[in-house]
């Protein structure tokens, strides 16, 4: 007796889309952890027209949390390098 369900979102517009299942945001998150293949995924999957909307809008947001990362360390790798210079000229 297996009590398996499938799950569809309704957008306002009409579209239909199916729920991404457990394997592929398995196979997902392991593409995730190879270097460089993750951004070019996280591209692909962001922006293609063809993919499902929400892994879709899933690789935009990672995509936004990965720039604000990058602007962060930049900016703190600036703060520490100022207040090391200020600290070795004193």
């Amino acid at each position: 007796m297996e009590n398996t369900k499938e799950y569809t979102i309704t957008h306002p517009q009409g579209e239909v889309e199916k729920v991404v299942s457990v394997q592929k945001w398995i196979i997902t998150l392991l593409i995730m952890m190879i270097p460089l293949v993750n951004i070019i995924c996280l591209i692909i999957w962001a922006f293609s027209n063809t993919e499902n909307k929400n892994r879709s809008n899933w690789a935009k947001a990672q995509l936004v949390m990965f720039l604000i990362s990058i602007v962060l360390a930049i900016f703190f790798f600036m703060i520490f390098g100022i207040t090391m210079l200020g600290l070795s000229e004193s």
